[in-house]
């Protein structure tokens, strides 16, 4: 970052960071789909493959607009580095492929993304990499799952899909005490809401597919954090094994950088009020959302978000049953398991994001068969809650 970058506000980095003009003076950032880049001469060659001279090779891992876009996020995130991905999940197996080895061990909140547990428990684990599982809000089992082996926590927060808020100071203080690092998915707060290399975290993962994007229409993921571990550890696996991002979809990533402190606040202001709502329905048991009174951490998420998010679930009564037909019911909001797109999206993360889960995981988790999740997005509130009306009224 340049002097001028250093001090410009958010959503001015999100527009502005990374991008250096061509010799075309072009305004907009240019995509660069090409395979490979041509050198002036065999020295020069030499020179960038030893990493003698800076300067592009490959786009498996040196593109000038996926560079536009590690650039902007890494500044956004308050990072001295950060590395594209291909998509959330290739971003914390790269993470984890940088920085553990066999042998080593991970401290994990249950409440996660599935797939994330199942990378741990059934792919990592082949490797020599043991997992433990805790509440994500009770530091006392974090303490107790700590061995000499523990060399990384991990944790989303807010936690899908429901809500759950860990203290991310608190644990980083713990990580470090520990000798281990704090790894933190900050997709659905993104860097609009909550910094957590600002509050002590060691790495920020991210689905660059969710929020960063904005509109549901490419996938890719990130990791960012220092020069070290980011820009030559996990560097160091993108470059080797190339789960890497590809120039298009770091294009469309930058454009919805350029919107992403907006929507971000359009999310959370539409689905608190939309949460608020929910609990006002007989139909509905509970409502998760780290903006109500009622969320147990709701006092921490105001400390460390700026606002609740654009993810809420709720739970109502009928279980499986009463929860697909209301899901069946709705006609505006669409029935996929993607967030953090314009469009509100609808799911039933029993059996969907989190159906490849065993039912004791599920349980320990708090995923019960009537919780639905619902990722607001920016249509007129009330006309999704005339979608949801139906629904509820037949439950």
């Amino acid at each position: 970052m340049n002097q001028d970058e250093s001090g410009w506000g958010l959503a001015t980095r999100a527009i502005r960071v990374g991008h250096r003009r061509t010799a075309e003076g072009e305004h907009a950032e240019p995509i660069f789909p090409t395979s490979s880049f041509v050198f002036g001469s065999a020295a020069e060659a030499a020179a960038r493959f030893s990493g003698d001279e800076p300067g592009n090779i490959y786009s498996r891992f040196t593109n000038p607009t996926v560079r536009t876009f590690e650039q902007r996020l890494a500044s956004m995130e308050g990072g001295e580095a950060c590395v594209g991905t291909a998509s959330g999940m290739a971003a914390i197996l790269a993470a984890c492929m940088g920085l553990l080895q066999a042998g080593d061990h991970i401290v994990s909140s249950r409440s996660i993304f599935g797939t994330t547990t199942v990378l741990f428990t059934k792919y990592l684990a082949r490797f020599g990499i043991d997992t433990s599982f805790v509440s994500m809000t009770v530091p006392g089992e974090w303490e107790r799952a700590l061995r000499p082996q523990t060399r990384l926590l991990f944790l989303e927060t807010p936690s899908n899909p429901l809500t759950e808020v860990a203290d991310i100071r608190a644990m980083a203080e713990l990580a470090h005490r520990n000798d281990c690092l704090l790894v933190v998915d900050n997709c659905f707060c993104t860097p609009a809401l909550q910094r957590p290399l600002e509050l002590g975290a060691d790495l920020v993962v991210h689905s660059a597919t969710k929020y960063l994007d904005g509109q549901g229409r490419c996938v890719g993921g990130a990791v960012v954090g220092d020069a070290k571990r980011v820009g030559e550890d996990v560097f160091g696996v993108l470059r080797t094994a190339g789960p890497t991002m590809s120039p298009f979809n770091a294009w469309v990533f930058l454009k919805g950088l350029e919107t992403l402190k907006l929507r971000m606040t359009a999310h959370s202001e539409s689905a608190l009020h939309l949460a608020r709502w929910l609990q006002q329905q007989p139909a509905v048991e509970r409502v998760f959302h780290p903006g109500l009174e009622s969320h147990p951490q709701h006092e921490l998420a105001m400390r460390q978000q700026r606002l609740g998010g654009g993810l809420l679930s709720f739970q109502v009564q009928g279980g499986r049953d009463a929860a697909w037909k209301l899901i069946d019911t709705t006609r505006l909001l669409s029935i996929t398991a993607n967030l953090g797109d314009a469009k509100s999206t609808i799911t039933h993360p029993a059996t969907t994001t989190h159906g490849r889960l065993s039912d004791q995981e599920r349980a320990a988790s708090g995923i019960t068969s009537g919780l639905i999740r619902i990722a607001v997005g920016l249509e007129d509130l009330e006309d999704i809650q005339r979608d949801l009306e139906a629904g509820l009224g037949r439950v």
